[in-house]
């Protein structure tokens, strides 16, 4: 059991360092457009789609865990609330398996956009990627989410000693 939670462990962390190095190409790249703009007038003309491309891969990267992790930004509206019938628990197990079940709509839409744009041939407007492979990556990402948020919803049910370990 120890193993496999290692392994999982592990596997988390492969979106984080996708999303990491992302960062820091999309912090280069915007170090030299200035440069190179500011120098010798030559800013990098393919940088709004390189910025694109490289904003939906950092957040749909992070996005199953910080899902599972319970990382999201919340307002604590009724915190006071649930604290008072020893219910927070199950609040945010019944949020994570709802909003987990509703992520299965906006994961099928991109799954369809994605088959349209590999259909079309569409690529993008200055390095002439082919827009699919992004929207392929977002799918998956968002259907990992789904599973993340539902896995959540029911280790909070059933084991919530392992979500507060996951933090």
């Amino acid at each position: 059991m120890d193993r496999l939670a290692s392994l999982i462990r592990m596997a988390a962390q492969l979106p984080i360092f996708v999303s990491c190095i992302a960062l820091f190409f999309l912090m280069a790249m915007t170090f030299c457009d200035v440069v190179l703009r500011s120098t010798i007038n030559a800013p990098i003309e393919a940088a709004t789609e390189l910025t694109r491309m490289s904003m939906a891969v950092i957040v749909f990267s992070v996005m199953p865990s910080m899902s599972f992790k319970g990382g999201h930004i919340s307002v604590d509206l009724l915190d006071g609330l649930f604290e008072k019938i020893n219910m927070i628990r199950w609040r945010d197990a019944a949020m994570s398996l709802i909003c987990g079940v509703m992520l299965y709509w906006p994961a099928s839409r991109v799954v369809v956009l994605a088959k349209r744009a590999q259909s079309y041939g569409d690529t993008t407007e200055y390095l002439n990627w082919p827009v699919f492979y992004l929207s392929w990556f977002i799918a998956i990402m968002t259907f990992a989410t789904m599973v993340a948020l539902i896995l959540r919803g029911l280790a909070l049910m059933f084991a919530p000693n392992y979500v507060e370990a996951a933090r």
